[in-house]
């Protein structure tokens, strides 16, 4: 039975990959080696890398959950990102990789291949690497960390590369050897689907790198728990960025012109809750008060 998403965190489910990678690559390494699989091997060699990007997640959780500090004013929110870059990069290796690997084994005889134990840690591989990314994937996109959610992907890409090793291998064990070219043939295609997984991964990453500001859905949601604050009378300069997978946003917050300095940190105090409590994966929001040209009538 899957687990619960809702109890794991981004650090377990990550220290769950590194277990998970550790058991699997020990295993396909092996099989490889004993019954002659270099399809397996490679895949072995493969769900070993992933300890590359579970240590550089882990790194990054640690790091950027510190508070701020006298070098960092704003927290370390960004080292999130950064590993998201490495992760997203680590994905496209791997597509190279593996196309690599297929084009130039197309032609591989397989006749030394016993492929039953290799077919059968292919499926084994094939399932768990895939439950492991829709369990990730789920905690990252939850904790609104975009590492983890890359490093989801990447835990996919072992999923994709067993997927065409248990199809030739499958196809060794029924019709012989002479199908083995057709795990290359299934690795050729999957690492084109891998490499534009990647692409996006860095495409998202750098995007926060240059302050892109959040989609037209979260906008329109701070938009409403502004408007909606009790005391606020209009509202300009709006701005927002994405930092770590968060939202850290600044506003210019119009009220009575009349009131004490206290009650317009009042207003400022209840904007600031009123948009942590609709959103909740925001990093800073800072509200300046200004006193409104205009009162409306009671």
């Amino acid at each position: 039975m899957e687990p619960k998403p809702s109890r794991l965190t981004p650090l377990s489910v990550t220290w769950a990959g590194v277990i998970v990678d550790l058991l699997l690559g020990g295993g396909k390494i092996t099989a490889g080696i004993v019954f002659h699989s270099q399809a397996i091997l490679a895949d072995g060699i493969h769900s070993l890398s992933d300890l590359i990007t579970d240590a550089a997640v882990l790194l990054g959780l640690r790091v950027s959950g510190r508070p701020a500090d006298e070098d960092h004013h704003f927290g370390h929110y960004r080292v999130s990102t950064l590993v998201a870059l490495f992760v997203g990069a680590a994905l496209l290796v791997a597509a190279g990789f593996i196309a690599y690997e297929a084009v130039t084994n197309l032609r591989q005889k397989h006749d030394e291949v016993v492929a039953t134990i290799p077919f059968l840690a292919a499926l084994v591989s094939m399932v768990s690497k895939e439950v492991l990314y829709r369990v990730t994937r789920t905690v990252g996109l939850r904790a609104g960390d975009p590492s983890v959610v890359a490093n989801a992907w990447h835990h996919r890409t072992d999923a994709f590369s067993s997927v065409a090793v248990a199809t030739g291998l499958g196809a060794v064990v029924l019709f012989g050897p002479q199908w083995a070219f057709l795990d290359h043939v299934m690795a050729l295609v999957l690492s084109l689907l891998l490499a534009g997984v990647g692409i996006k991964t860095i495409r998202g990453a750098a995007a926060e790198l240059v302050d892109k500001a959040p989609d037209k859905e979260t906008l329109a949601t701070i938009h409403d728990a502004i408007s909606t604050t009790e005391g606020v009378l209009g509202y300009h300069a709006v701005r927002a960025r994405q930092v770590g997978g968060r939202v850290s946003m600044d506003v210019h917050v119009q009220v009575p012109p009349d009131l004490t300095v206290k009650q317009g940190h009042d207003i400022a105090t209840q904007v600031e809750n009123h948009v942590r409590d609709t959103l909740t994966q925001v990093a800073g929001v800072t509200v300046h008060i200004e006193p409104a040209a205009t009162v409306p009538d009671d």
